[in-house]
């Protein structure tokens, strides 16, 4: 977990993610990235110096029109004494149900991102915290690039002015092989997606495209995120966040 904290910290005080009196709302869905990020929220309160709170918040789609089982995440928010919000949806129903998506991903992840921001201003928050780690925003950036021809990606920082609330990603410097060694090594109860699409997405073509470039050269990701950073593309720029 120490590799974790340290990818984490450096996100946080480089991108002035969390400031003294925030009340975040972690975005748990279950998987690995959510849990990793969940537990490293809370022990980073011990040494970061900064005074914040944790509230976990879980948007149920109810996949094949049943409440998903999150007892093992209470459980884990419990051992960890962090409150949980689960809020039921019926996200699954319009997707799969209504308007039968043929490609459903960016609708679901629509729906969802706004029960979310709806639920964490709900609950008086400030910032929304959401799991994605290094390998998502590369994955990210080469999926606007070969699909839409756009350079871009989605932000460490995000306000989302709408909602009033902050979008953070306190994993953003963490490569996924290091998130997921965590989840195994801590035994943490990650829950397997109940999505009917699951490992059949878009994403996972492009994941399997960025592992085969990363197997000829291993800083390929770095070099990415590198870029990204020194273009201030999508807000990565480092300097430009901590001069504002």
């Amino acid at each position: 977990m120490q590799k974790i904290l340290g990818f984490m910290r450096k996100a946080i005080q480089e991108y002035s993610m969390i400031s003294d009196g925030d009340r975040i709302a972690a975005g748990v869905s279950g998987g690995k990235d959510s849990l990793v990020m969940l537990a490293g929220l809370k022990l980073l309160q011990r040494f970061i110096g900064i005074d914040y709170s944790v509230t976990a918040l879980a948007i149920d789609p109810q996949f094949n029109g049943k409440p998903a089982d999150y007892s093992m995440i209470k459980a884990f928010c419990d051992k960890y004494d962090i409150p949980l919000i689960i809020e039921p949806t019926h996200i699954a129903e319009v997707v799969f149900d209504i308007r039968k998506e043929p490609n459903p991903c960016s609708l679901c992840s629509r729906m969802r991102r706004g029960a979310l921001l709806n639920a964490a201003v709900n609950s008086g928050c400030s910032k929304l915290a959401l799991g994605h780690n290094r390998d998502d925003a590369v994955e990210t950036f080469f999926m606007n690039l070969f699909n839409e021809g756009r350079i871009d990606c989605f932000s460490p920082v995000s306000y989302m002015s709408h909602h009033g609330i902050t979008v953070i990603r306190p994993l953003v410097l963490a490569p996924e092989r290091t998130v997921a060694g965590t989840s195994r090594k801590l035994d943490f109860p990650v829950m397997k997606s109940a999505c009917p699409e699951d490992g059949h997405t878009n994403r996972e073509t492009m994941r399997r495209f960025i592992l085969e470039k990363e197997q000829e050269d291993r800083s390929f990701q770095d070099k990415i995120i590198g870029s990204l950073q020194r273009g201030n593309i999508s807000g990565w720029g480092i300097n430009t966040v901590n001069d504002k």
